[in-house]
Formats: structure tokens, C-alpha cells, sequence
């Protein structure tokens, strides 16, 4: 490769990193602390509303239901409207329903507007994963989406404190501080909506801020890398769906979505558990300690493995992290040791994330990676249905080992999964850069 060539390869990664991934890290934001404020919500919401343990927790999964069923048609559409468009259909809606929130009287209307929000949001996620694939190649795209997943610790960093500051601090018109916080969250997904439409651009061709050479270079290294993948994995979305390593694909995000989603929604009402009198800032606190502790994880794990291109390994590990503190803090007798066992496990869940969408993408075609990807996040989404329940029926410890049992079962599967196709993929990466 020339040194002209090296240049346009430096600016144009440069130039879209910077231009997209930055502003879709913080619509990525919204959506998480919209999606889990429940879980701070109920520190107060469950005494108003009467709403026992098993009620919150089938209230907390019900909105992946909605998310499961709508997911991969809405990945669908985005590929064919473009990606601005569905991207702020999804944020204004989802934005207006967080609001809706709001002014629920029962666990019936709470059903009601759970199953829409996440009907609204379904897509949303799986739908940046597959605009990835139209401005990043492979080995960017393990960064792209670590620093994209980068939301959801930051997301609880930012939303534990808020959240509960608002709910203790903010009860204007004698309406509850939990209710102001579903308003008052809900509103900048609405504002984030309409910039979309403005800001993001679809495809490479149409980027007004890149020069003919960028969109040249950039356009050729995504076809070449589109005809590589469809060399060595299955071309239609028949094929793709009878293809057992989509399945394993999913079990393995669906055991991981199980433990991200259960912990998401119960960790205030655990440590509530073991800090009685506790004040819900203070609890918001103590509750944004693994978040802190899985940022830097996420990022080494993506960067080490795109740099290796060794995933699998990676995967692996994160994976069994993340299950043995699961089961060691189901021993755990007190706050401090179960906040500190689920920040050691928050290594390997936040680890895992960006490696796990950088490696899923390999196994999909331009043809069924729409579909494919979609349909990996679906069925991994039913996750969160089951880990909000598996703490409603279950005791502490018990959900503890079940999900530590659950994500060591995740990292077998890894194993079964074969290397051939990918390993093809790379060979012709190195052939045609030691050509160029």
C-alpha cells in the first residue's frame, strides 16, 4: 500500500469515527437509561402502585416482548428507508412513551406501556450494529462497537445518580419525584430524534463531509470485504436461518442479555436489600461501581482482539469472568462484598460486548446481515425478559447462580463454534494487503 493510499486510509476511518460514532454513543445513552430508569423508578413506584416482586419483575421483561416481536422487521425497513429516518422514527416515539410512563395508575397501564416502548426501541440497537457494516469494515468494527456499547455503563453512571436525585429532589405539582423522572428523561429522546434526521447520513455516497477519493477508497474496501464474506457464508436468509451457527450466535448474547438485563433492573432493589437505610442517592451511588469498573474492560477486550483478531479467546474469557462472580456473590452477606463481586463480574459482561458484535457480523452477507443480525438480537432480547424475572420468582443467591450457570454455559457454546469460514476471510485480508 502506497503512501497516498495510506493517507485516504487514515483520514476517511478518522473522518467517520469521528462524525458518527460520538453522536450515536448518546442516542445510545437516552435509550439504555430510558429502558432501565424502571429499576430506580421502583425504589418509590412499587409502594405507590402496590406492585409486588413478581409483578416488577414481569413488568421489567415484558418490554422485551414487544422488543422481540418488532426487532427484525424493523431492521428490515431501516435497509430499506435509510438509516436516518427509522433511526428517528424509533427515538421520538420511544421518547413520547417514556413520557406516557409518567402518568400510569396501575401495574395494567405500566403492561400497557412497557410492551409499547419496547416495540417503539425494537430495532433501534441491532439497527446502528447494521449501519456499522455500512461505514466500518471488520477490523474497525470491534472498536465502533465497543465504544457504541460504551452507553451502557455510562448510561447507568449518568442515570443513578439523576434519576434518583430527581426522584428526591424534584415533585413539582405535588406529582411523585418518579414520575417527573420518566418526563424529564424521556424528553431529550425526542430532541435526539429530530437531529437525526438532519445529521446522520446514510451510506458513504451520500456523505457530504467526505471528498470523492474517501468515498472511493472507503466504498471499494466494503464491497471487497462484502464479497469475501459472501465466498464463506450463506448467501440467502433461508440458508442463514438454517445455519446452526446463527443459533449459537444467539444463545450465546442471550445468555449474556439474561445477566446484563437482570442485574440491570434489580441491582437498586439488591442493594437496597442489604442497605435498608440507605437514601436512593446514596443507593444510585453505590449501583454505578460496575459500571465504572466495565468501561475500561469494554474498550482493552475490543482493542485486544481486533488487534489479535483472535475473538473467540476473548469471548471465552470475558465470559467465564462474569459467570464465577456470579456464583461466588450469591455467597456474598452484605452490600460492599456483593458490589465488589459484581464489579469483578462486570469486567466479562461489559468485555464482552463490543468483541461478541465485532465477531458476530463476520458469520453475515450484505444480503442477510439485516435480517441475521436482527434476529440474533431478538432471541437474545427474550434474555430480558427472563433475568428481571429469574430475581421476581427466585431468592437472591438462587438468581445469582442461575445466571453465573447460565453465561459459563455461553462460553461452551463458544467453543463449538468453527473457525473455517472466518479463517478464509482473513487469509484473503492479508492477500489483498500484501498485494496492495
Amino acid at each position: 500500500m502506497n503512501s497516498i493510499s495510506q493517507s485516504i486510509e487514515r483520514t476517511t476511518i478518522k473522518k467517520t469515527m469521528t462524525r458518527i460514532l460520538p453522536f450515536v454513543l448518546i442516542c445510545y445513552i437516552i435509550a439504555y437509561l430510558d429502558r432501565v430508569n424502571l429499576g430506580f423508578a421502583a425504589l418509590e413506584m412499587n409502594a405507590d402502585l402496590a406492585l409486588s416482586a413478581e409483578v416488577f419483575g414481569l413488568l421489567s421483561g415484558i418490554f422485551f416482548i414487544g422488543y422481540f416481536l418488532f426487532e427484525i422487521p424493523s431492521n428490515l425497513i431501516m435497509h430499506k428507508v435509510g438509516a436516518k429516518v427509522w433511526i428517528a422514527r424509533i427515538m421520538i416515539t420511544w421518547g413520547l412513551i417514556t413520557i406516557l410512563t409518567a402518568f400510569v395508575q396501575s401495574a395494567t397501564h405500566l403492561y400497557i406501556v412497557r410492551f409499547l416502548m419496547g416495540i417503539a426501541e425494537a430495532g433501534f440497537f441491532p439497527g446502528i450494529i447494521l449501519y456499522f457494516t455500512y461505514w466500518f469494515r471488520s477490523q474497525e468494527r470491534g472498536r465502533a462497537s465497543a465504544i457504541l456499547t460504551l452507553a451502557l455503563p455510562i448510561g447507568t453512571i449518568i442515570g443513578a445518580p439523576l434519576s434518583t436525585w430527581i426522584m428526591d429532589n424534584i415533585a413539582w405539582s405535588g406529582m411523585a419525584g418518579w414520575r417527573w423522572m420518566f418526563i424529564l428523561e424521556g424528553i431529550p429522546a425526542i430532541i435526539l430524534g429530530v437531529i437525526v434526521l438532519f445529521y446522520l447520513t446514510n451510506r458513504p455516497k451520500d456523505a457530504k463531509w467526505l471528498t470523492d477519493e474517501e468515498k472511493k477508497w472507503l466504498e471499494n474496501e466494503l464491497d471487497r470485504e462484502r464479497r469475501q464474506s459472501l465466498a464463506v457464508n450463506k448467501a440467502t436468509k433461508l440458508d442463514m436461518i438454517r445455519d446452526s451457527k446463527v443459533w449459537k450466535l444467539a444463545f450465546i448474547y442471550f445468555a449474556h442479555y439474561t445477566s446484563m438485563y437482570g442485574l440491570g433492573f434489580w441491582l437498586p432493589s439488591i442493594v437496597k436489600s442489604f442497605a435498608a437505610n440507605s437514601s436512593n442517592m446514596e443507593i444510585g451511588w453505590l449501583t454505578i461501581i460496575p459500571a465504572l469498573v466495565g468501561i475500561p474492560s469494554m474498550l482493552l477486550f475490543a482493542w485486544s482482539s481486533d488487534k489479535r483478531k483472535e475473538h473467540r479467546k476473548h469471548l471465552i474469557g470475558s465470559l467465564l469472568i462474569a459467570g464465577v462472580c456470579f456464583i461466588l456473590s450469591g455467597f456474598a452477606d452484605s452490600a460492599a462484598m456483593t458490589i465488589t463481586l459484581i464489579a469483578f463480574a462486570a469486567i466479562g459482561l461489559y468485555g464482552f460486548i463490543g468483541t461478541f458484535f465485532s465477531f458476530m457480523t463476520l458469520f453475515f452477507t450484505e444480503s442477510t446481515a439485516p435480517a441475521g443480525i436482527a434476529m440474533v438480537n431478538a432471541f437474545a432480547s427474550l434474555g430480558g425478559f427472563v433475568g428481571p424475572m429469574i430475581f421476581g420468582q427466585l431468592a437472591i443467591s438462587t438468581g445469582m447462580f442461575t445466571l453465573g450457570t447460565l453465561i459459563i454455559l455461553g462460553g461452551a457454546v463458544i467453543l463449538t463454534l468453527k473457525k473455517k469460514g472466518l479463517s478464509v476471510v482473513s487469509e484473503k485480508e492479508t492477500e489483498v494487503k500484501t498485494i496492495s
